[in-house]
Formats: C-alpha cells, structure tokens, sequence
C-alpha cells in the first residue's frame, strides 16, 4: 500500500492528475497549430474546465472511505433521478417520485449497514408500493405509465447503481470501483476513436446514428484490456487472477457501459430530447455522463459474488446488528 491506499487506487489517481495537468498544454500546442476551429476551442476548453469538477467529486469519495463512497454513489443516484423525472414529466407524480427517493435512500441505508437482506427485499418491496400507492390517485388513465417509469426510475438508479455502491464494502472495494469508473468513461473514448478509424456499419442508427459497430468492437477489445491487466494487480493471488476470470470481467464492464448509454440514447430520442439536463457544461446533465455505469454495477457484482469474488470479512448488519 502506497500512503495507506492500494496501489492501483494510487495510480488511477496519479494517473488523472497527470493527464488534467497536460491537456491544457496539448490543447495549446493544436490550437498553435491550427488543429481547433474557434467553436471546437470552445467546445473542448469548457469540457475540460468541467472535468476538473467532475473527476474530484468522482475520485473524493471513492477514496475517502466505505460510507463516503456509499453516501456519494447514493447522492449521484438521487441526482440522476431527478434528471430522469424533470425530462420524462414523472416529477409531476409527486407519490410515486417520493417512493422512488425513498427507496433509493434505503438502498443506500441497507448498502452503509451491509444488510444485503435488506437490499435484496427492497427491489420487490419499492416496486410492489410504487405499484400499489399508484391506485390512491383514483386516475385509472394514465397509471401504466406513471407506475412503469416509477418502477425504471427505481430499477435503474436505486437498485442498479446500488450493486455498484455495494462493491464499497469489499476489501478490494475502492481500486474495484475506480477502476471500473475509469474504463467505462475511456470505454465512450475508445469507441469514438476506433469507430472513426475503423467504423463503417451504423451499429444502431435509429437509436445512436454516430456509433458503429467498429467502434463498439474497439471499444471492447480495448477496454476489456484496460480491466484485465488493471484486474490482474487488483485480484492478485486470488482465484480471479486468471485470464477466464479477467477477460469476461473487462468484456462486462464494455458491453454494460454501451448498452447503458444505448438504453438512455433510446430514452432520449422517444422523448425528442438531445440532453437529459444542462447541469455539466459541455457534457449535458450528470445522466448523460454517468450512463454507462447504470448497467456494470449488477454484472460485475453478481459475477464477483458468483466466482467468491466479493470479501465477506466485513461484519453484516452494522448498524442494526445485535
């Protein structure tokens, strides 16, 4: 352990540093060159200056401990279902947004105490009283879909991005998550550059018209990479440690983070909206950033739990224990 934390932690946070320290600089040196027109000079300085908001507050709690981390992917998921309930009008269904925001603080209550009991009851029990307190309103017309997006909300952005905040209270649980933060968002980078290398066929062009399948299949093979060597220091001299283990796990994290962005392009384009927010500046909303995560969390967690993966020396029930 480097300054107390494991080294693949200390150098996914080194390496990031470094690469936010140098981009300006490279930026100037294609800006001399006359690479950037004056609205891409625009575009890619106010994603940077938005990166150097955005990469602390991902890092910080990741970092920071167990309940950091819990509490942070907690927040993000309550943020991004807002999102979520602004542009498909769901906010308007004041109930059934209040469960879905309360189911999603018990998730995380139930992830903090290590109550996987809990966790597991509440994908049913949030579900069956969005389904269930949905009759009060007396509003037959209409109640198919408020209580389908209210479940989707819950689905999505409670329980899902509740088993990749459940990954904090294994012992391995902040190098896993980093990790896995940093090979879905070089994932998105992967595909753009290999798909306008190699892209020829539309992989959904109805859904996602810029991406191909090309770039899809860079993606993989490259952020599958990514994962199985940042794995391999991760897992070291456990059972994971193998090659069968490493490649299906990088391949998880590359297909789950494509068909989490592919789901909300999908959500998007039935909406006829662009952005699921304007809350990032050249990003869109945190939804639109954070997409790809919505997916990985389930696979990875589950695989890990399958092949004895996750670390269960941490007590159950911590704070509702007897």
């Amino acid at each position: 352990m480097i300054f107390g934390m494991h080294p693949v932690s200390f150098w996914i946070v080194v390496s990031i540093a470094a690469v936010l320290a140098i981009t300006p600089l490279i930026f100037l040196v294609l800006d001399k060159a006359g690479k950037l027109t004056p609205a891409l000079r625009t575009d890619v300085w106010t994603r940077y200056k938005s990166w150097l908001v955005l990469a602390p507050l991902m890092i910080v709690p990741l970092v920071a401990g167990r309940l950091s981390a819990i509490l942070g992917v907690g927040v993000l998921g309550a943020l991004c279902y807002r999102e979520f309930a602004r542009a498909t009008g769901l906010f308007r269904e004041r109930l059934v947004s209040a469960l879905v925001a309360l189911g999603i603080v018990l998730v995380s209550f139930a992830i903090a105490d290590n109550w996987l009991g809990f966790f597991d009851a509440l994908m049913s029990l949030v579900v069956c009283a969005v389904v269930i307190f949905s009759l009060f309103s007396d509003q037959p017309k209409g109640y198919i879909q408020r209580v389908a997006l209210g479940v989707l909300a819950f689905m999505f952005f409670g329980v899902s991005l509740g088993h990749f905040s459940f990954l904090a209270n294994d012992r391995l649980g902040t190098p896993l998550q980093l990790s896995i933060l940093v090979c879905i968002e070089l994932n998105d980078i992967f595909a753009y550059c290999t798909g306008k290398t190699f892209g020829r066929r539309k992989l959904s062009p109805n859904t996602s018209p810029n991406k191909t399948l090309g770039g899809a299949l860079g993606a993989a093979v490259l952020t599958t990479a990514l994962f199985a060597t940042l794995g391999h220091f991760i897992f070291k001299n456990t059972a994971l440690d193998r090659v069968v283990h490493l490649v299906p796990l990088g391949l998880l994290v590359s297909l789950t983070g494509q068909w989490g962005d592919l789901v909300m392009s999908s959500i998007k384009r039935d909406l006829g909206i662009k952005d699921m927010a304007a809350t990032i500046p050249g990003h869109g909303g945190l939804l639109d950033r954070f997409d790809s995560l919505i997916f990985v969390g389930p696979a990875m967690f589950h695989y890990l739990a399958y092949f004895g993966g996750l670390s269960l020396d941490l007590s159950a029930r911590i704070f509702t224990g007897h």
